[in-house]
């Protein structure tokens, strides 16, 4: 017996009018055949940087509509094969329209995360920052793992990552970790993981094998287009080169291509040696600086709350947003949302971390709409 019915068709019919409201469909067809026509004018790639944008919003526009029609189609599919498979008790038929609804389903959780992203560099790429915290060396174990659990869900995602520092401990895990990743949405989807992750299990270094509780830090900056001004001025800056070590092949460590860059007035610190050029690594090194000074003067703009990245805390007891427990029993919850699994090595292994990403998005989304109006 399927488990469709003619009331669960009814709520993802209205559910898909209303993401095609929050999408504005009718203007999306408008602005891509606006933004066509300017870029079939003369003269439209005497400025590449401008032209290069422009087709990059029309792209991504065009897949939103395309998701659209494929939800339209999902939702017609379905309601043919239940109607048939209904009136024949079909069981074939009924399947396919439990097949279609669940495509549906997911179809419409996608559309309605594009929706919710309506932050200046939501749809671009996103820098992301692992830090160990509380622990000790265990902390650096556990800034390994979640390199691996965000690579293995970036990879779920269809994205692309570049590893740019993530220098191998002395004794166990990594030093640190920061990688850029480039796909739709990036950095809207990666701002849930921005904060504190507390993880809980027996140590793997203690021999009298006792529990033990240990912390990473997540930031998540957005990959600042070119025509973003940063004032950066040389003389702030201390460039040290040297060996790279960890990711990036056995050539890397054959010069000094490795790239440590200081800004003096902030103390902010960028390393890179994924590249096998040291022009290159400084290249990259000089971007993640960039957000980073743009992501601190935001933090003066707006002192009372940082939009990128959100208080800031320290990495230890009381602060974390998510917790991964693997002893005594084995739970991975969301402390903002509730959202939970006992699934940990879905989540650890395979990077199956959709559900409090969009948890969280959803979360935040629904607070927004019931947050008092005031003014």
């Amino acid at each position: 017996m399927a488990d469709v019915t003619t009331e669960a068709l009814g709520a993802l019919s209205n559910r898909l009018k209303e993401v095609e409201g929050y999408l504005h469909a009718d203007d999306l067809r408008s602005d891509v055949e606006a933004l066509e026509r300017q870029s079939a004018l003369p003269g439209f790639w005497d400025d590449a940087e401008s032209a290069s944008k422009t087709m990059a919003d029309i792209t991504r526009m065009k897949e939103d509509l395309a998701s659209i029609e494929r939800a339209r189609a999902l939702l017609g599919d379905a309601e043919a094969a239940f109607e048939l498979g209904s009136e024949t008790e079909d069981a074939d038929l009924l399947g396919e329209a439990d097949s279609c609804v669940a495509k549906l389903e997911a179809s419409l959780a996608e559309l309605e995360l594009s929706s919710w992203f309506t932050g200046e560099f939501d749809h671009g790429d996103a820098i992301v920052n692992i830090t160990p915290g509380q622990g000790g060396l265990e902390a650096q174990d556990w800034c390994a793992m979640l390199l691996h659990m965000y690579l293995r869900y970036c990879e779920r995602r269809g994205w692309k990552v570049t590893v740019n520092d993530a220098p191998t401990a002395e004794i166990i895990g990594i030093d640190r970790a920061t990688f850029t990743v480039s796909g739709k949405n990036a950095y809207g989807m990666l701002r849930a993981e921005q904060g504190v992750h507390r993880l809980v299990r027996i140590s793997p270094t203690d021999e009298k094998k006792r529990r033990q509780t240990t912390f990473a830090g997540v930031e998540v900056l957005p990959v600042l287009p070119d025509d973003v001004e940063v004032d950066v001025d040389p003389k702030d800056l201390r460039v040290d080169v040297y060996h790279a070590t960890g990711h990036g092949g056995q050539g890397v460590n054959t010069t000094d291509s490795a790239v440590r860059i200081t800004h003096l007035p902030t103390g902010i610190v960028v390393t890179c040696q994924n590249e096998r050029s040291q022009l290159q690594n400084k290249e990259i090194a000089m971007g993640i600086l960039r957000s980073r000074l743009y992501e601190l003067e935001l933090q003066k703009r707006e002192a009372a709350l940082d939009e990128l990245r959100g208080p800031k805390q320290d990495i230890g007891f009381g602060s974390q947003i998510r917790s991964y427990v693997l002893y005594p029993y084995q739970m991975v919850k969301d402390l903002r949302t509730g959202v939970e699994t006992g699934n940990v090595e879905a989540v650890l292994e395979d990077g199956d971390l959709d559900q409090f990403v969009i948890g969280y998005h959803r979360w935040m989304v629904n607070a927004d709409r019931s947050a008092p109006v005031t003014g």
